[in-house]
């Protein structure tokens, strides 16, 4: 320690005073003086040279290296911490000459330091020089702004760090919400699949009993038919064995017997008495799959739920939006509205057509269309293509085009179709009832358009 604190002394001290730098000056060869000692020096030497390396010196008056200042004051101060001068040293500090060891009345705004009113002061005519105490309280306004400024920067970032927190907790809640609703949609696929796996091998088992009964009814026929062939034959066999005269007294009945018995028509396997494999087997997934798609729902619009503001509730299934009595507990994350009652597709158009429809019923104000993806969602924002907007709105009763101007209506609409030509930059807002057109508007489009669809909360 003692080794470290001797060659940190060495670096601070002056080799010319070889004492701690008293407002050290830095010259272009990097060696560095107390600015009094080089002063002197060059007035006893009449150059303006580096004590040290004899180097001409590029400046008159080189400014004092206030970092090395800094360290210099610092290291003298704990050389004196705790001693009987502490004051001393402390007065010591604040002076800026060595002969005029007066407290500093002027400052120096070219050189941004003290200077002394009595050897310094010529040195400076042409540099803007102030009462000290002027200087103290400008920079300390300037410093009040920096602090306010740095002040605001970190309310920004703590109001970020909030956002970030809210946002953590509400992806918990998201992930429990959507991991419930996956597990109810694929409940009910496997309910759906299990259902007709039991319906399918009910059928399977019920042709299976169907074609037992049959074969079992064909078999008892056919084993009555063996049982009374076989009688006829043990007759015939019978007579056979009987002598000449009792033989012709009763040949003829059995004969008769035999030959109409012979005579039957040969027995026949009856076809389709096996069970029909291919029936139960063939296509079967496609064939399920068919029969699922006739429970399933499909919509070409999806609602991104983050992207709604905290006045609307979003279906379950993405597809339908209302407004609650209660502002929800959401982050402010970008993509969500926050100024007014809107929610955007999940995904957006940036080419082909579209057409797709939305039921409004009797909801007193709404706007339905299409907004551009670099929508404001957090700012004024009206329904006008001016802010990215191009939708078909009612309010007070009346209906208004993209442009804001008034269109007229047969009846009341419950239900909107609107069809997008994205190519051709048309979109187009109609009846579905009776395919009336209501308005069209024309524009250039340059970004993807996402679904735009706004509540007012009443």
């Amino acid at each position: 320690m003692a080794e470290k604190t001797a060659l940190f002394e060495s670096y601070l001290s002056c080799h010319v005073c070889s004492e701690t730098f008293r407002d050290p000056v830095s010259l272009s060869c990097n060696h560095s003086f107390c600015s009094s000692c080089l002063q002197k020096f060059w007035e006893q030497t009449k150059n303006k040279n580096c004590p040290t390396c004899k180097r001409k010196s590029s400046k008159d008056h080189p400014p004092v290296n206030f970092t090395l200042k800094e360290l210099a004051d610092s290291f003298a101060g704990r050389q004196k911490t705790g001693s009987s001068e502490a004051e001393k040293v402390e007065k010591k500090v604040e002076v800026v000459c060595s002969k005029h060891p007066e407290e500093p009345r002027l400052f120096c705004k070219d050189e941004g330091r003290a200077v002394c009113p009595v050897c310094e002061f010529s040195l400076h005519q042409n540099h803007k020089v102030v009462p000290i105490e002027q200087a103290v309280s400008d920079l300390k306004e300037q410093l009040k702004c920096d602090l306010k400024s740095l002040q605001d920067k970190r309310n920004k970032y703590k109001q970020v760090e909030e956002t970030y927190s809210e946002m953590r907790e509400h992806t918990k809640k998201q992930l429990l919400s959507t991991e419930r609703q996956i597990r109810a949609e694929f409940y009910k696929l496997q309910q759906f699949l299990k259902e007709e796996e039991e319906s399918r091998l009910a059928a399977l088992r019920e042709e299976e009993e169907q074609k037992r009964k049959t074969i079992s009814r064909e078999m008892k026929r056919i084993q009555e038919q063996i049982s009374s062939l076989s009688d006829s034959i043990s007759a015939v066999e019978e007579e056979l064995q009987k002598h000449n005269v009792s033989f012709l007294s009763t040949y003829k009945d059995t004969q008769t017997r035999a030959r109409a018995q012979s005579s039957l028509s040969d027995p026949q396997l009856l076809s389709g008495a096996l069970t029909d494999v291919a029936k139960h087997l063939g296509n079967l997934s496609f064939r399920v799959w068919e029969k699922m798609k006739e429970k399933l729902h499909f919509s070409p619009v999806i609602l991104d739920p983050n992207t709604a503001a905290s006045w609307i509730y979003v279906s379950d299934d993405l597809t339908s939006v209302r407004c609650g009595d209660t502002k929800q507990q959401l982050p402010d994350n970008p993509e969500r509205n926050t100024k007014y009652p809107a929610v955007l597709g999940s995904e957006g158009f940036s080419s082909g057509k579209h057409s797709w429809e939305v039921e409004v019923g009797d909801h007193p104000d709404w706007s339905v269309g299409l907004a551009k993806e670099s929508v404001d969602r957090k700012g004024e924002c009206d329904p006008l293509p001016e802010y990215g907007i191009w939708c078909l709105w009612h309010g007070d009763g009346k209906y208004f085009n993209a442009v804001g101007q008034t269109v007229k209506v047969k009846k009341s609409l419950q239900r909107i179709r609107v069809q997008l030509d994205y190519n051709r930059g048309e979109i187009s807002f109609y009846n579905p009832e009776d395919t009336t057109q209501i308005c069209t508007h024309r524009d250039t489009f340059t970004e993807k358009l996402p679904i735009f669809q706004c509540w007012r909360v009443w």
